[in-house]
């Protein structure tokens, strides 16, 4: 039962592993859970899934495969091993093919699995196992479990097996789902590195206890200093023209930077970076020059240029290519200036992936970035954190 559901989660694309599988299998021989079907269905996603982005692909996978699960007598009718093998390497990537050979081969999982079941192997009469008949397990047959799903039993008899799956309550979470300020914040999250900074300002627990223990009982208070995501940001937005129709983007995500990272810095540009780049769009005239920000923030930032990167080549390529001004040196000059500088950068696009080929100046500013162009989705947005990381 477990292995195709194995497979339907791989079908989702959930990142899941052979060793959370046994370690589910493990958890329900242990009796971690039983007679609650809610519990079940947390158990299976606590263990299988370690990405918050990914739950509204497990609830999904989650109702289609019990949905399907009517009447299937697993004990008097046996899955041939030749077809659970075909169906397993079918849909295993080349890294956990590796994983599995390293566990000792298929055939050592499928040795595995048969220890794990073996007190499956004989029909289970009533109590509240995982799976049986005529008990209270939500798992079987015939019995009395108001939140069951139904196995080896012809026909529904109480019409009551709960789907909590169904409320997808994590939809909001989905990496394709469309961007909304908490799916942003998700995956800004990637890009954090954790350090004490500041005065000795919160109760440390873990020391407390240790202190306490050690003084008698006597409670030994320990401070320590608060811990605050040590990256630096800086992020460069283009504004007006073409970005006007991804102004509501814009807003989400910087709303989302400001509340994520302690130390943030941010300019505006239009189409392409020039000379001078700008804090107040209501006084763009007031200017800050491309070689003072290179002198006033260290090579540690994290540069992030959003940009939907639509204009005319020339406004790039060519002195003078502005439509605002002349510039003394093409656009490609400036941002080569930055990219020199902050070693660690990526360019966010919130133009759809699929156009970006239909685009010259596109193409042109991705090759600028070394390929470091990603869209301004929440997976693009995850990409990009962990490639900024990478650069640490």
């Amino acid at each position: 039962m477990l292995i195709e559901f194995f497979l339907t989660l791989k079908k989702y694309q959930i990142k899941t592993t052979l060793r959370e599988l046994l370690d589910l299998l493990n958890a329900l021989k242990q009796e971690v859970v039983f007679s609650d079907l809610n519990a079940f269905y947390f158990l299976v996603r606590t263990i299988l899934v370690k990405d918050e982005l990914q739950y509204d692909k497990f609830d999904r996978a989650f109702a289609e495969y019990f949905k399907g699960v009517q009447a299937i007598d697993i004990f008097d009718q046996s899955i041939p091993n030749e077809w659970l093998r075909k169906e397993i390497e079918k849909r295993l990537s080349p890294e956990e093919k590796a994983q599995l050979k390293a566990m000792g081969g298929l055939d050592k999982l499928m040795e595995t699995l048969q220890e794990r079941l073996k007190e499956q192997e004989k029909r289970h009469q009533g109590g509240s196992k995982w799976i049986g008949t005529g008990g209270t397990s939500p798992f079987g047959a015939y019995g009395d479990n108001p939140e069951g799903v139904r196995i080896g039993q012809d026909g529904n008899r109480n019409f009551s097996a709960v789907k909590v799956w169904d409320k997808r309550e994590f939809k909001n979470l989905s990496d394709d789902e469309s961007l909304s300020s908490r799916n942003i914040q998700m995956a800004l999250r990637k890009l954090r590195r954790f350090a004490r900074t500041g005065a000795t300002e919160e109760l440390d627990i873990h020391d407390t206890i240790g202190a306490t223990a050690k003084n008698a009982g006597l409670l030994d208070i320990k401070m320590s200093r608060e811990r605050h995501n040590a990256v630096k940001v800086l992020v460069f937005f283009d504004v007006g023209g073409s970005m006007d129709a991804h102004v509501r983007q814009i807003q989400e995500l910087f709303s989302a930077v400001h509340a994520e990272f302690k130390h943030l810095e941010y300019y505006y540009f239009h189409n392409c970076v020039y000379e001078g780049v700008w804090k107040d769009n209501a006084r763009r005239t007031q200017t800050t020059s491309i070689n003072e920000i290179t002198r006033t923030f260290g090579r540690d930032y994290k540069c992030i240029f959003v940009g939907d990167a639509t204009m005319g080549p020339y406004e790039i390529t060519y002195p003078g290519g502005s439509v605002e001004h002349w510039n003394e040196h093409s656009g490609e000059h400036y941002l080569n200036q930055l990219l020199s500088h902050f070693a660690s950068s990526v360019w966010l696009n919130p133009q759809p992936e699929q156009v970006w080929r239909y685009h010259h100046s596109i193409q042109i500013i991705q090759q600028l970035m070394s390929n470091r162009m990603y869209g301004l989705t929440v997976a693009g947005l995850g990409d990009a954190m962990a490639r900024l990381l990478k650069k640490s």
